[in-house]
């Protein structure tokens, strides 16, 4: 089973307002995630832990350093396509001029989306379940999620 670190990074907009940077998959050839929206993060390296993963796939993928981070909890992801995956799922806060220049990815496009507008994005079904509760604050969000193809067949809270 394959483990990676899933972010989503949230800044201040100004007048309370919020936005999440995102990463649009458009670059990669044969990713499951080709034309979606999703957090950044990647696939454990040997011997590193979760926290690790997600802070140097933050700074590979967008050249930011989290001022803080949760974990909020594990996704388990279950295909009859893919292989199936453990995601370590994080929030994390930026601040500062570092978020005003973003470094071109590998993986695709990365944009600051206003938070209203983050659930009319084009993402995994299940995705939005995990979102919802995570863009509310809720601080334990653990899920099992099963594709058969790209379509959502079940979904379990922990």
């Amino acid at each position: 089973m394959k483990r990676a670190t899933l972010c989503y990074i949230r800044r201040r907009a100004g007048e309370g307002k919020r936005e999440y940077l995102m990463l649009y998959r458009n670059k990669k050839k044969d990713d499951p995630n080709e034309g979606k929206w999703i957090g950044v993060g990647g696939k454990f390296e040997p011997g590193e832990t979760p926290d690790e993963c997600m802070l140097r796939e933050v700074r590979e993928e967008t050249g930011l350093t989290p001022a803080s981070y949760h974990f909020c909890g594990v996704i388990h992801f279950i295909s009859d396509t893919w292989e199936d995956e453990d995601m370590y799922l994080y929030r994390a806060e930026v601040c500062g001029a570092q978020t005003e220049t973003l470094p071109a990815c590998s993986e695709g496009q990365l944009r600051w989306v206003p938070e209203g507008e983050l659930m009319d994005l084009p993402m995994w079904e299940g995705d939005r379940l995990f979102l919802k509760p995570l863009l509310e604050g809720a601080d334990e969000i653990s899920m099992t999620l099963q594709y058969e193809g790209d379509t959502l067949v079940r979904a379990e809270q922990q």
